[in-house]
């Protein structure tokens, strides 16, 4: 069986040896012409303007493995690799080795469920760089072991990902009890489960937290899987869900030198309707201002999403010991602490963060 050809008045019809159709717009082909981008950088120089949206080609065929199109306004025809058509048809979304599918988890996960790796092989070599990056993207969470004491070790790590994401907090950050702090995290008190800086317009993406001293009493890190707590309540309670999905919320941080403001829904869906984020910080939350009408449905959801946080069947504690880092994504997992006793002992972490699409595009490159 041989690759088939039909034309249409707004596109081809395409059948592959295999069975396989696709049905291919004439403006799409057009547009997609191979020698409409720059042979070096890949990027598109084709100028959409330049052609009606109903062009229709003069010819089309099939010579080997290419479908050659020619076009009145052209100097040479179009030509497109079959294979290449087929993977990339309309309909069709592009493969994406980033695109690995998400695990979420509970309380039954444990400490000891955590993905754990080893800072010489994610820094030595692709393969556990590779395999790491897609731990902690499956989990949204893992733990690096084995870094050298020094605040360098950990950022050393996050730079094998991307750039780093400089906030208000700067491009790195200490995590450790000191005077006249701007934030609970620079306290000894306990921190609830929440997501970080989401008054940001874009919350950073991957956290990193280094475990430089943890000698103190107490202290312990806490996590939750917002993606788990969301898919159970859009189960759960529909209406709930539907609110913390579409009603948004002022997020505010502030001190001497800043005032950054955001506003977002607790709870991020993607174009498929499937969940993509999670934002939560109750100490960032600024004051309500919604529509009365609305208020009391939304804070029935918000505490009901609040709670199972809480609720033991989410959250996993762990205490980090020196040379181990946990990194974690920050629009998807909760982080907390347990409070503690700074009289008892140091304790110190240092942190960053990298973007989502930094962490992505490493992901992308190594699969190449």
């Amino acid at each position: 069986m041989t690759t088939t050809l039909a034309t249409g008045a707004e596109g081809l019809d395409i059948r592959w040896a295999d069975g396989t159709t696709g049905s291919l717009p004439y403006i799409w082909l057009r547009d997609t012409d191979p020698s409409g981008f720059h042979p070096q950088t890949g990027e598109r120089t084709f100028d959409l303007t330049a052609v009606p949206l109903d062009i229709v080609p003069a010819h089309a065929e099939i010579a080997g493995n290419d479908l050659l199109l020619t076009w009145q306004d052209a100097d040479a025809p179009s030509r497109f690799d079959l294979d290449w058509i087929k993977a990339n048809r309309p309909g069709i979304a592009r493969h994406d080795p980033a695109d690995i599918p998400l695990h979420p988890w509970r309380a039954e996960l444990g400490a000891g469920g955590v993905p754990r790796h080893d800072a010489a092989a994610i820094g030595g070599t692709d393969r556990g760089l590779a395999d790491w990056l897609a731990d902690t993207k499956r989990f949204g969470l893992s733990i690096v072991t084995g870094l050298a004491d020094t605040s360098e070790a950990g950022v050393a790590i996050a730079r094998r990902v991307g750039h780093l994401r400089e906030t208000n907090f700067g491009l790195t950050f200490e995590v450790m009890s000191k005077p006249d702090p701007n934030n609970l995290a620079y306290t000894a008190d306990a921190l609830p489960l929440h997501t970080d800086l989401t008054n940001q317009d874009l919350p950073p993406g991957y956290q990193f937290l280094h475990c430089l001293a943890n000698e103190a009493q107490g202290g312990g890190s806490t996590f939750c899987d917002g993606l788990a707590v969301a898919r159970d309540l859009r189960d759960r309670d529909p209406e709930a869900f539907r609110i913390l999905s579409t009603v948004t919320v002022p997020f505010r941080f502030h001190d001497r030198d800043t005032d950054i403001r955001s506003r977002k829904a607790v709870i991020t869906l993607d174009d498929a309707g499937e969940i993509s984020e999670v934002c939560f910080n109750a100490h960032l939350a600024d004051i309500l201002d919604l529509d009365p009408a609305v208020m009391g449905g939304f804070y029935r959801a918000y505490q009901l999403f609040m709670r199972m946080t809480r609720d033991p069947a989410y959250g996993i504690a762990l205490r980090l010991s020196a040379g181990e880092m946990v990194v974690f994504d920050n629009r998807r997992v909760m982080h907390g602490r347990e409070a503690f006793d700074p009289s008892t002992g140091f304790r110190h972490l240092h942190g960053c963060y990298v973007d989502r699409g930094e962490w992505d595009s490493r992901i992308r490159v190594l699969a190449r």
